[in-house]
């Protein structure tokens, strides 16, 4: 077959592109909505950890955290994803994306909280003073003076960590949810032919990451001229 008809055999015949376009829409709602989940949980427990780190205080709330942080950095993110499903959520009727969602939300949490505390821990030590001499709490300095300096040093971290997060999603197919993965490897198996579907989720995923690393990429040179201001 000439390239034309390799194209049209393998994604226009029998609508087979609807496999791929469902999986991309899948992909990329789980991701987004797993980042959320991750920002909103690791910021927490990034509080935590630099909390008891520069006060001692939250001893229990520090510990359980650390815990948290062992054992998903300590395991590999498809075995999270099985065990969501098939333990956690074994006998409950629960939509599969929502199920990757937590899973994938639950990981990127523990690698988000180490970027935060990073941040946080990188501020020079006479920013917190600075604060307690205007008379500020310790509360008060860690929002009003450390937290907004932290977060805008590790914004092109967290870029790259949904950049991670995009690739990740790739193993949705083990819970036999139709992801852009699964749905290229369902077109293989109805045209035994594996070169063209999967070359297109290559494709699209390449795509998908030059274009977040072009948004990183430019929030990194924004903040730099800022800083020059």
């Amino acid at each position: 077959m000439s390239f034309i008809e390799q194209l049209r055999f393998n994604f226009l015949e029998n609508s087979r592109w609807q496999f791929i376009l469902t999986g991309l829409k899948n992909t990329l709602v789980i991701s987004l909505f797993a980042v959320i989940v991750g920002i909103i949980l690791g910021f927490l427990i990034a509080v935590v950890r630099a909390t008891h780190d520069k006060s001692g205080k939250l001893p229990i709330l520090n510990f359980l955290c650390r815990v948290y942080l062992t054992v998903i950095r300590g395991t590999p993110m498809m075995v999270q994803l099985l065990i969501v499903y098939y333990v956690i959520f074994a006998s409950v009727n629960i939509d599969k994306v929502l199920v990757a969602v937590i899973a994938f939300g639950l990981n990127s949490a523990a690698y988000v909280a180490e970027i935060i505390r990073s941040g946080i821990m990188s501020i020079d030590e006479g920013q917190t003073e600075a604060g307690r001499s205007l008379g500020l709490g310790f509360t008060q300095t860690m929002w009003l003076i450390i937290m907004p300096q932290a977060l805008k040093n590790v914004l092109p971290a967290l870029g790259n960590e949904f950049i991670v997060l995009l690739k990740e999603t790739s193993i949705s197919g083990y819970i036999g949810l139709m992801d852009l993965t699964r749905g290229g490897d369902i077109i293989r198996s109805q045209t035994y032919g594996a070169l063209f579907p999967l070359l297109a989720v290559a494709a699209i995923y390449l795509v998908l990451v030059c274009f977040l690393s072009f948004l990183v990429d430019r929030l990194e040179r924004r903040m730099r001229v800022s800083e020059r201001r």
